[in-house]
Formats: structure tokens, sequence, C-alpha cells
């Protein structure tokens, strides 16, 4: 059974302040006076309404539910999942904070790969872990991480987390369900795997039954940024076993999500016909772009995300292109991982497949870089 951090295996810590919502599903009923509670119930919010609209005001007034009962509660039947596998956090980003600081205390060793989403090893570092990074796969057609490797490492370095974007940031790849799943059983006993799932829904196989699945020694992280657009809300979810999430809350701040954001993923939960349009004309626009860059001559790996990555001959053609397109007022993105510095990422928006707007990438697939 993996791990978690050795002082979390006592009683407590228990939310101080489960929130007035949380208490009002324990009673039963509603409470209309509220009387005990600090926040700044009577501001009149006229400048906010006034901007952006009396709701949002209302909103803003109160904590969000920590226990954010509305949102698991969509989301367990969207997966069909229980709810008691779900989490609710600020995004994706704090889902991850939280793992490391259930599970890998400093010293600890975490394996990743090199190139990977870096606010991993921003987390990992800041938490002083030992960071073990393995090197992608990368040949051409093909940029994806090397799990058989990572298993490796877990057991060769003895690490306590194993960390893996899927589908990868910012190569694209998907791994399948079962190649995850084999890499999971691989891992040394006492070892989670943190399952990084932003771009779940751009998958193929976004729905399969599996999707909301709670696996073992597993935390799998997904976002509302990517597909439903609330990338400014802050709100993202865990999925994991029961057990695992009652420790993450032993380390989560309670009102980390806000009101607003809670209201938001409801409100897009309830209508998914938006969010699935949204997805489809990402996915096509994401094949054109891809389809339109390989016509250039470039190396584009399959992608199973909200963008493609382009792969250069050198990591200083790379960085010419990336600052002349930035000068131009287009930004795309270069890791800043010495490993993957040959390789570009652009987001599949229609901005990018305007003519002219990526001139620079385009004379130097041209050129033959």
């Amino acid at each position: 059974m993996p791990r978690f951090a050795d002082h979390l295996y006592r009683d407590g810590p228990s939310n101080p302040f489960p929130g007035l919502k949380a208490l009002e599903r324990r009673l039963g009923r509603e409470i209309p006076y509220r009387l005990g509670s600090n926040e700044g119930l009577d501001m009149p919010h006229r400048a906010l309404g006034a901007r952006f609209g009396h709701e949002l005001a209302g909103l803003a007034r109160c904590y969000g539910d920590a226990e954010a009962m509305g949102v698991r509660t969509r989301l367990s039947e969207r997966l069909d999942t229980p709810r008691e596998t779900l989490l609710i956090d600020a995004g994706a980003d704090s889902l991850m904070a939280l793992a490391l600081r259930a599970v890998a205390t400093p010293g600890t060793t975490v394996v990743t790969s090199a190139g990977t989403y870096p606010t991993f090893g921003y987390f990992a570092a800041g938490q002083g872990c030992r960071i073990v990074e393995i090197d992608y796969r990368d040949d051409t057609g093909t940029l994806a991480p090397d799990l058989d490797a990572l298993a490796q490492a877990a057991h060769r370095e003895g690490a306590r987390l194993v960390y893996l974007a899927n589908p990868d940031n910012p190569g694209g790849h998907l791994h399948d369900d079962e190649a995850v799943l084999r890499l999971r059983e691989a891992l040394p006993e006492d070892c989670h795997l943190l399952l990084d799932e932003a771009y779940h829904d751009f998958r193929h196989d976004a729905s399969s039954p599996s999707a909301g699945e709670a696996w073992p020694g597993t935390i799998r992280l997904r976002t509302f940024s990517k597909a439903h657009g609330l990338a400014g809300l802050r709100i993202g979810y865990a999925i994991a076993e029961p057990e695992t999430i009652e420790m993450l809350h032993k380390v989560r701040i309670h009102y980390a999500v806000s009101s607003l954001a809670e209201a938001a993923a409801e409100t897009l939960l309830d209508h998914a016909d938006e969010t699935h349009a949204h997805i489809q004309a990402v996915i096509e626009r994401r094949q054109r772009l891809t389809h339109w860059l390989r016509d250039l001559g470039a190396d584009v790996p399959d992608s199973a995300t909200n963008f493609v990555a382009v792969r250069l001959p050198d990591a200083e053609l790379a960085k010419k292109v990336h600052a002349e397109l930035l000068e131009a007022g287009s930004l795309i993105h270069r890791p800043p991982h010495p490993a993957l510095g040959h390789v570009l990422r652009i987001t599949a928006v229609e901005e990018a497949l305007a003519p002219g707007r990526l001139a620079t990438l385009e004379r130097a697939l041209r050129d033959g870089g």
C-alpha cells in the first residue's frame, strides 16, 4: 500500500470550519440567519454589482462550500463514481501541491520526466524533495514519457511518488489506460502514482467507463481550465480511493475554491452540450493545425490535447523562432527544460491558423531548419 507522510497517520486534523452549507446538510434544514460568520455579509457591493451583476456580488460575499457538494454530485453522476472518491480544489496545480504535501516529506525522492509540465518540479523542489528526472522517448513521430524507465527509476531510487502527465504536456502523447495501469503495477508497493490528466477531455476515449475509476495507489488530477474554459476561476478535481481523499483533506485549505468557481463549474456541468461542442471544435482545429504543419515538413507527433508540439532540428532554432514570434506579438510555448529545448508547443486556437500568424515558423520549416 502506498504510504503517506508519517505525521498523517493519526486522528485529525479535521477541518475546524466546515462551513454553512455542510452544517445545513447535517441538520437537514436551512439556516436563514448568519450571525456567527465574519465574512463581509453586509457589504453592499454597489461597485461590484454595477460592473459584474448582483448575482456575482452575492457570491463574492460568502465562502464557497468547503465540501463542494454541488460539483462533486454532478461529477459523481457524470463519471459514475462515488462522491467519496472526488475532491475539489483550486485547479490541478493546487491538487498537485496537496498530493506532494500528503505524500512526499522533505528529503523524499520523486520521479518525473525531464521536461514535462514544470509546475510539478517547482512544487516538488519547494517541498524539499529530491527530484529524479527520466528522459523522454524522443524519436521521429514520438515524444512520450518512458513508462518502463520511470518504473525502474522508482525502484532504483526508492521513490515515494512518480509523476506522469497523460495526455502529456508538452508532447501531447497519450498512453492508454492499460499502459498506465501496468506502470502502476510496476511501481514499488509504497509509491504513489500522481497522474496529471489535465487534458483528459480531449482524448478520443474521454467518456470510457474507466474515466471515473479510482485506481489503487493513484491520484488522478483533472481541471476545468481547458475543456471548460475556467482557467481564471481556478477549480479542478482529484479522483482517488476514499482513504487517499481523506488524507488529502488533512493538508487542504478548506476554502481554497471560491463560491463563484463552484457555481461556474456547476453551470457548465449542467450544460454539457456546450462543453462537448467546444471540445469537438478544438479537436478539429488541432487536426487542421497538425496537417498544415506536417505539409510544411514539420515533425509533429500525434496529440491528444488542445495543442500540438513541433520538434525542430535543434534548440537554437527553436529559441530563435520562439523569440521572433514573440517580437511579432505571437506567444507560443517553448519548454524551459533543456531536454526539450527543441520543442515548440502551439495551442489549437483559430488564431494559430490565421494566415501569416506563424510566418517565422513557416519560413524556418520551408528553409529546412
